[in-house]
């Protein structure tokens, strides 16, 4: 427990926490109430993947900022080879971010995506083949950032590592050229 936050620690960031929420709830919660209430596909496809796609921005380029102090995206070079590019906060920003926004921003990302395979393998049992599309998108989306956010992470970890390495390199080296300096 790190003895610098008080013990009833509340979020440091509540809007940005309710928006993370919010538009996977809303799609998720669309998706499984429309089945009940609308029998047009076509609505339902349109507003699942818009909800699903506003989520998807959100996390990526808001809240996984915010929340956890990373961000991701993949550009095309000019070889026409995808190229994954990450940004993260620096050491002493990454070590002050909030535990319970960074909590609820990973569990989220993960509980959504258990939830969109649970929905496909509804869909699977019930024969349901446009609505496993739906499935299909939503979770394509949210894996694409569970995928981009993990290998944020990884990257900032070894940054974090080389940056470590780097700095006792250079005091151990700067003390060699003082102890040598002297004599």
């Amino acid at each position: 427990m790190d003895p610098n936050q008080p013990v009833g620690e509340n979020y440091a960031n509540p809007k940005t926490c309710f928006f993370h929420v919010l538009f996977k709830a809303s799609a998720l919660a669309f998706y499984i109430l429309s089945a009940l209430f609308i029998d047009n596909f076509v609505i339902i496809f349109v507003v699942t993947v818009l909800l699903s796609a506003l989520d998807f921005w959100v996390v990526k380029n808001v809240s996984g900022r915010i929340l956890v102090g990373l961000r991701w995206w993949n550009e095309i070079d000019d070889m026409g080879e995808s190229v994954w590019k990450f940004e993260c906060l620096d050491h002493e920003s990454l070590a002050r971010m909030n535990k319970k926004d960074s909590w609820l921003f990973w569990w989220t990302l993960y509980l959504s995506a258990v939830a969109w395979i649970l929905l496909a393998i509804f869909s699977l049992i019930r024969f349901q083949a446009d609505y496993l599309l739906v499935v299909g998108v939503c979770l394509t989306l949210s894996i694409a950032n569970i995928v981009g956010f993990t290998k944020c992470k990884k990257d900032a970890r070894k940054q974090i590592q080389q940056f470590a390495s780097q700095t006792i390199a250079n005091r151990f080296s700067s003390t060699l050229q003082s102890a040598f300096s002297v004599v």
